[in-house]
C-alpha cells in the first residue's frame, strides 16, 4: 500500500487535489495520486527538492525535473465564467534569470481568488488592453468597477476599452497586493522554480499557482 507513512506527515500533507487534472499523461509509473500531491506541495511551497524528498515517503523516486514538468505538462488555469462585482488590476515586477518581467493580475476582492495571471516584457498600455480583452473573454466583466491604484497605463487601457474603473490606494485592492507579496516571497524563496527559466515556463507556473491558490477559497 503507497500511503504508509505517520500520522504528523499526513497531517502536514492533508489538502484535496480534485482541481488538478492529468490528461497529459500517457505512460507514467507514478500513481495520479502522488503525481497530483507533487504539483501540490511544490505550488503550495515546496523547492522542486523538497517535494521529491516528500514524495520519497510514499516510496517514489523522482527527479527535481520530473516534478517541475508535471507542473509544466498540467498547464493549469484559472477557472473561467466568473461574474464579480469588482475586480482589482494590478502589476508587479518579478526577475527572471536577471532580467525584468511585468506580473499582471486581476483578482476577485470578494473571493479572494485569481481571475487572469499574465506576464509581459514591458507595460505599455497596448499590453495592458491585450490583458484586459483576454479577461472579458474568460470572464462576465463588462459592467464591473475596475479597482486600479494611480498607474496611468491602467487607467488609460480601460479607458480605451470602455470599462468602469475606481482609483484607490487601499480598500478591496489590498487583496492583490497580498497576493503579489506572496507571489514574490515565493519566486524570491525557491530561485529553482525559476532559475534557468525562459519566461512562458515561469508564466506556466505562475497560472497555476494561481489555480493553487483558488482552490483553498
Amino acid at each position: 500500500m503507497i500511503f504508509s507513512c505517520s500520522m504528523p506527515k499526513i497531517a502536514r500533507l492533508s489538502g484535496h487535489s480534485d482541481w488538478i487534472e492529468l490528461d497529459f499523461v500517457e505512460r507514467e509509473w507514478t500513481p495520479s495520486e502522488l503525481m497530483k500531491l507533487g504539483i501540490r506541495l511544490h505550488l503550495a511551497g515546496l523547492s522542486l527538492s523538497n517535494t521529491v524528498s516528500e514524495l520519497e515517503w510514499f516510496g517514489v523516486n523522482r527527479s527535481r525535473k520530473a516534478v517541475h514538468d508535471w507542473v509544466q505538462k498540467a498547464d493549469l488555469q484559472p477557472a473561467s465564467d466568473a461574474s464579480p462585482d469588482h475586480v482589482a488590476l494590478d502589476e508587479t515586477v518579478i526577475r527572471i534569470n536577471g532580467q525584468q518581467f511585468w506580473l499582471y493580475a486581476a483578482v476577485d476582492p470578494e473571493t479572494n481568488e485569481f481571475l487572469h495571471v499574465r506576464l509581459f516584457t514591458t507595460t505599455p498600455t497596448a499590453l495592458t488592453q491585450q490583458f484586459l480583452r483576454e479577461l472579458r473573454e474568460k470572464h462576465d466583466v463588462y459592467d464591473v468597477v475596475f479597482l486600479v491604484d494611480y498607474a496611468q497605463h491602467l487607467a488609460a487601457a480601460l479607458q480605451r476599452v470602455g470599462l468602469q474603473f475606481q482609483t484607490i490606494r487601499h480598500g478591496n485592492r489590498n487583496t492583490v497586493e497580498r497576493l503579489f507579496r506572496e507571489i514574490k516571497r515565493r519566486t524570491s524563496l525557491f530561485s529553482n522554480s525559476f532559475s534557468h527559466a525562459d519566461p512562458e515556463t515561469a508564466e506556466t507556473w505562475l497560472r497555476s499557482f494561481a489555480v493553487w491558490w483558488n482552490s483553498l477559497n
